[in-house]
């Protein structure tokens, strides 16, 4: 696996990782008041688990989960804004986790701590009409050669 090694993680004969979010610095992403620690990253398979920390009132917009999206809520509350399960509330100690092709909005209306487990990134739908991930990058360019995105076409 091509993982990326975050800051301060130990191993033992790359059999285990130990990874120390405390010695780690809160990343600012491109949405307002969202900011993340990421634990694991696989650039090739987009396996992804990361400390996400969401401050009052930050939404994350219109996206899709191309793989199961898992989510433990540590702090907080996590709310589906838009969608399907729209009102739908995840609160401190307990989980939520999405299907492959969910598509909706969230929104901590009080801020939150979240672990959140994705098998591939998120697919961004922008005003524009492009589809990105979290980054800004092309989604289709960028993760559609991941065997998520292929299972879901066949």
């Amino acid at each position: 696996m091509d993982a990326t090694i975050p800051k301060g993680e130990q191993t033992a004969d790359r059999h285990s990782h130990l990874v120390q979010p405390q010695n780690m610095d809160w990343q600012k992403t491109r949405f307002p008041g969202c900011e993340a620690k990421t634990l694991l990253f696989d650039r090739s398979s987009g396996l992804m688990t990361a400390l996400m920390r969401f401050a009052p009132g930050s939404v994350l917009p219109d996206h899709e989960h191309v793989g199961i999206e898992q989510s433990y809520v540590i702090e907080g509350t996590l709310v589906d804004k838009e969608g399907p399960a729209k009102g739908i509330a995840c609160k401190a100690g307990e989980f939520i986790w999405r299907e492959a092709g969910s598509r909706h909005a969230a929104w901590c209306p009080d801020g939150a701590l979240i672990l959140a487990i994705f098998q591939v990134p998120n697919k961004f739908f922008e005003a524009d009409g492009r589809v990105v991930d979290a980054s800004g990058q092309d989604w289709d360019e960028t993760w559609g050669h991941t065997g998520a995105q292929r299972a879901r076409r066949s």
